[in-house]
């Protein structure tokens, strides 16, 4: 299981793979099985001790894809990363028969940014029985950033991931196996993402390990000024400030120098 396996008192990275053509940072990067293998080996030759693979795209204004396009883009990742790496396999899906084949290929987490909303999801974790990330978002990939709209964005994202989290346990899932994430960047505008961050501190008061996912995104253009792949230093920035607040996991697309900063965060405190 994947907590037997990190040790979330302290700080564990999760390289991105996104085995995508339309994914906002690195899409069309890792589509050829090799190409996905390498980056994964270095990723954890940097220090990821998880690799999470990706094959929909969930940027803002992104489209949906099938159930089979999505299998046939993470399946043969997952099963050669199984077989030549040892490292935790997370799966990033919504949708059940992803997460049931993915498992059997060799994955060790769902990471689910719908929060096991969709139809018989819920219950396929369950039967699954590995553990699963519930990520808040507002609204759809298409559409979640026309105009979001909250009355206390921390409140309401709080109490949205304590409800699901519930939810599960009440259907037999082992309340220390669930691990939430806010969903910076979905469905939330500059200050709802600026202040999640500010008051982190309240979702780390649970049972739960919390899941940070900072790496590169548009608030941190809007901020600095800087196009995607200029945003490195904004990135271990904002994945520090995480930390100060209680993060157990910082899900990146940049792992050897996030890990350093990590480092001196750790010598630290």
């Amino acid at each position: 299981m994947l907590f037997s396996a990190l040790d979330l008192s302290t700080p564990q990275i999760m390289g991105i793979l996104n085995v995508t053509p339309d994914s906002f940072s690195d899409g069309g990067q890792y589509d050829e099985l090799s190409a996905a293998l390498h980056h994964v080996a270095t990723m954890q030759a940097e220090g990821a001790s998880i690799i999470d693979v990706g094959g929909e795209s969930t940027r803002p204004g992104a489209a949906p894809v099938s159930v089979q396009m999505e299998l046939d883009r993470v399946i043969p990742v997952i099963e050669a990363i199984q077989a030549r790496l040892d490292i935790v396999i997370s799966v990033d899906t919504s949708k059940p028969s992803v997460m049931r084949e993915a498992v059997q290929a060799g994955a060790s987490l769902i990471n689910d940014v719908n929060a096991l909303q969709a139809e018989h999801a819920l219950e396929t974790a369950v039967q699954l029985a590995i553990p699963v990330c519930l990520m808040h978002k507002q609204g759809e990939p298409g559409t979640m950033q026309h105009n979001p709209h909250y009355t206390d964005v921390v409140t309401e994202v709080r109490q949205f991931l304590q409800a699901r989290a519930k939810l599960l346990c009440q259907a037999g899932f082992a309340p220390e196996h669930i691990v939430l994430d806010p969903g910076f960047g979905f469905g939330k505008t500059l200050t709802h993402n600026l202040t999640l961050l500010k008051q982190l501190a309240q979702f780390s008061q649970t049972v739960h390990p919390i899941l940070v996912g900072l790496s590169r995104k548009s608030m941190l253009g809007a901020i600095t000024g800087r196009d995607t792949a200029s945003r490195q230093t904004a990135s271990i920035a904002a994945a520090m400030i995480a930390l100060q607040q209680g993060a157990n996991i910082l899900r990146v697309h940049d792992v050897a120098p996030t890990l350093d900063a990590c480092k001196v965060w750790l010598a630290v405190n």
